[in-house]
């Protein structure tokens, strides 16, 4: 499978990036059982450029929740399976603070709304993969998971995706297991989940309000943290709460000395300078 080439960076985004760690930690899983998991034959694909092959590599194998820095960055990234109820808002917002995010759209998502993976590419963020029809993958077989990922990866480039294309793939219900990521590192994509979800996507109707998503984006974090938030909402609704929680997410982000930094950095050539970093203990 051939994926995109370079991933364009704006001067504010690369200056974010300047100094940013490479690892990620997957939570509870023993340094030797991620390094041996790694299969040999995996392929990065050609979707961000430059792409340092080791520190994609290094992510292959693992659950990756928490980027193992301790610098106080955290990493912000919205899934969209729904509509595109809220994107106009997000992306605005991100503007604004000129603060880098990264989106897994389905596969099917971006077949109905061609035009929203093209603004949020346009908008210079990046777009991971979160599988064609959002299934949960225990229940396919290897083809069918493989399938999944290469239906998204296809229907991403129709949309217009095009270089912000990342080789990042994110399980549906964030449904992991070492056989399942280990079939999506076969397609050359490392697995990027998540330290904490605002669980705004469940709605008023299921109980959420944004004061509570906003206080569990806040409650989560910690150096290297990933946040989880959701473009769009079920059954035709418009509301999402989080369009209407990041302002405030993203305000206590900076009032306790955070910085918001792009995904991508991870995966691209050191910088000339690198703070040290440490891996931590789970989200």
């Amino acid at each position: 499978m051939e994926l995109s080439s370079a991933v364009p960076m704006n001067r504010a985004v690369s200056r974010r990036m300047l100094g940013v760690a490479a690892g990620l930690l997957a939570v509870g899983w023993p340094a030797s059982r991620r390094a041996s998991a790694a299969p040999a034959h995996a392929v990065p694909p050609r979707s961000v450029t430059p792409v340092d092959e080791r520190r994609l590599r290094a992510l292959f194998g693992s659950e990756n929740r928490v980027i193992a820095t301790r610098e106080r960055v955290v990493a912000v990234t919205f899934n969209a399976a729904w509509n595109e109820a809220g994107l106009g808002r997000i992306l605005a917002e991100l503007a604004r603070r000129r603060a880098p995010a990264t989106f897994f759209p389905t596969g099917d998502f971006a077949d109905r709304h061609p035009k929203a993976v093209k603004r949020i590419a346009a908008a210079g963020h990046g777009l991971g993969n979160h599988s064609y029809s959002h299934p949960y993958f225990k229940d396919l077989t290897a083809a069918g998971q493989r399938r999944e990922v290469r239906a998204a990866d296809r229907a991403l480039r129709r949309a217009g995706a095009g270089t912000a294309l990342t080789p990042f793939f994110r399980f549906p219900y964030s449904e992991t297991a070492p056989a399942l990521i280990r079939e999506v590192n076969k397609l050359g994509f490392a697995d990027i989940e998540f330290t904490a979800d605002t669980n705004g996507w469940q709605g008023t109707q299921g109980g959420m309000t944004v004061d509570r998503a906003v206080r569990r984006a806040v409650d989560a974090l910690r150096p290297g943290a990933i946040l989880q938030m959701h473009v769009g909402a079920s059954q035709g609704r418009t509301d999402v709460l989080d369009a209407r929680a990041l302002p405030r997410i993203l305000d206590a982000v900076t009032e306790r000395g955070y910085r918001v930094i792009d995904l991508r950095a991870i995966v691209t050539p050191s910088a000339p300078r690198r703070p040290r970093t440490a891996l931590s203990g789970g989200a």
